[in-house]
């Protein structure tokens, strides 16, 4: 299996981690206000990790740009949760997985990040050339 298979899986994997995550608090009663932003959010690491998957081509490189912007944004909502709060809502490390999800969407962005800059390096028009010129020398 080629090195992007592998990170695709992988990607698949933090992103249905991410919407369990989000939906396990809902069902636990622990998303507060947050309850339907969770449930999309959990919805949409599903279908995110699924487009991971089984699309091909240019579809799949946006499904890795979606994917990684929604993990970015998960993080980032997190953050601004611990600091200066959202919406009205402080969150605290001790919290119900805090730390389990600062781990999670920072390994998916890391990820997702070299996922996508490997397709976009596979797309790019000097890529191509460059791998036409290196086949006709040999």
């Amino acid at each position: 299996m080629r090195f992007s298979g592998v990170l695709r899986i992988i990607g698949a994997i933090l992103l249905l981690a991410i919407g369990g995550i989000h939906l396990f608090l809902v069902a636990t009663g622990q998303g507060g206000l947050l309850v339907a932003p969770f449930v999309l959010n959990g919805l949409a690491g599903v279908v995110l990790a699924i487009g991971l998957l089984v699309l091909r081509g240019r579809m799949l490189l946006w499904a890795s740009v979606l994917a990684l912007l929604f993990a970015i944004a998960s993080l980032l909502a997190l953050v601004l949760a611990l600091t200066v709060g959202l919406f009205g809502i402080h969150e605290h490390w001790t919290f119900t997985l805090v730390p389990q999800t600062v781990v999670v969407d920072a390994a998916a962005i890391v990820v997702l990040a070299v996922l996508t800059v490997r397709m976009l390096g596979t797309r790019s028009p000097a890529a191509a050339a460059g791998r036409r010129s290196a086949v006709g020398t040999r």
